[in-house]
């Protein structure tokens, strides 16, 4: 099998909670995010991390911009939205991959993390879980380079046949105007620039997805345990207590999880919750007004793009929210009638904590779930709306 990860393996194979951010650590191995730890090879590493930071996420931006001081004439409408709506987000991806970059180290420790987690997912229903997660994380970074692999391949083809570059950016060596093979020349080289910060752009956006994708797995195997106390007869109290503590300290290991991965979080979907409103606007402008079938697609597929980018996070924080709501109605639920002071005391302590839900929030403002994600997403129609009363497409539309 090609893609063998995307499967839940078999129990007879040994997988950890962590072999979900395979395809997520490959991906940032590949674009020069993880360095060899020492010898030559970490040098000769580091001028390919300086290579795709120059070009993806610095001359990228300002390409953009260089276009638009020095050929803002030669664009057409549908041409000029194509370039805009892309040339936003390179800005909030920038920003978005200098934040995820420079705490690379919170996933690191967070991925290491789980293998503690793990110590206690013996049971066979827990490791059918383990193994589901991880076939699923590496599932949905399968998809999400799908869909943006998708939307930059798209909008190439269909820029070249329709006789432009893709984004138009900046280019003061190739002039694309001096023939097909000097658009050709020009316009993959402009993909391979935005084949990089794709990916840079991807991968801010699919660890968010990933790690919450564990984190909700292990909240809910921490809930059945939490069911099962003193459910075994032959256990005595003391040990009864002490399965309790376990599950304390569980959950005192997903906290510091969730305490290591939240402010990466924050920064970078607080960057993408600013974006989505204005991008998706201007796409969906481009999209009724202006764009032929092949632009079409194109925008399209950028659309699917920007959704991706925070949806599928938001819609598994409120799952997250759900779990910490489920887990204080399982300690109160679970079977303590008739225990010890000692355990019902402990049990108090945990059922405090746990009433606490695991909240996280973008810039330290918006708490991040679909309500919000939705009411932000909402603004991209306030957009469309005014330009439709105000006839501002029809005033840009060819005579």
């Amino acid at each position: 099998m090609v893609f063998k990860l995307i499967k839940p393996a078999p129990l007879t194979e040994k997988v950890r909670s962590q072999d979900g951010c395979i395809y997520l650590y490959r991906a940032m191995k590949f674009i020069g995010w993880i360095p060899p730890k020492k010898g030559f090879w970490r040098y000769v590493y580091l001028i390919w991390t300086l290579t795709t930071f120059f070009w993806s996420t610095t001359y990228l931006p300002l390409g953009f911009l260089g276009s638009y001081v020095t050929q803002i004439k030669l664009f057409t409408p549908g041409a000029f939205l194509t370039s805009l709506q892309v040339g936003i987000n390179a800005y909030g991806s920038s920003v978005k991959v200098i934040i995820t970059y420079s705490q690379l180290w919170r996933l690191i420790k967070a991925r290491e993390l789980l293998d503690k987690l793990d110590l206690r997912c013996t049971s066979r229903e827990d490791r059918e879980k383990i193994h589901k997660v991880v076939a699923r994380s590496n599932h949905a970074f399968l998809i999400f380079t799908f869909v943006f692999c998708g939307f930059a391949g798209s909008t190439y083809l269909s820029s070249v046949l329709s006789g432009h570059p893709p984004w138009q950016l900046y280019n003061p060596f190739i002039d694309w105007h001096d023939g097909i093979l000097k658009l050709w020349i020009a316009s993959t080289l402009e993909y391979m620039v935005m084949s990089g910060a794709v990916l840079q752009d991807q991968l801010c956006d699919t660890y968010p997805l990933v790690y919450s994708l564990i984190l909700h797995t292990h909240l809910d195997i921490l809930k059945e345990r939490i069911r099962n106390l003193r459910t075994d007869d032959n256990m005595t109290e003391n040990e009864n207590h002490q399965e309790l503590v376990n599950c304390v300290l569980d959950h005192k290991l997903i906290l510091e999880y969730c305490a290591l991965i939240r402010p990466i979080i924050s920064g970078t979907i607080f960057v993408q919750f600013l974006l989505i409103g204005v991008v998706l606007g201007l796409t969906l402008i481009n999209v009724f007004f202006f764009s032929d079938f092949w632009t079409g697609i194109a925008s399209f597929m950028f659309v699917i793009t920007i959704l991706l980018q925070t949806f599928p996070f938001c819609y598994t924080c409120n799952l997250i929210m759900e779990d910490c709501a489920d887990l204080a109605n399982a300690i109160f639920q679970s079977n303590w009638i008739g225990s010890g002071s000692r355990y019902q005391s402990t049990l108090l302590y945990f059922l405090h904590n746990v009433q606490q839900p695991i909240v996280f929030i973008a810039g330290g403002i918006i708490p991040i779930s679909m309500s919000s994600n939705i009411s932000v997403a909402k603004f991209a129609f306030s957009v469309i709306t005014i330009i439709k009363q105000m006839n501002i497409a029809d005033k840009f539309k060819p005579d």
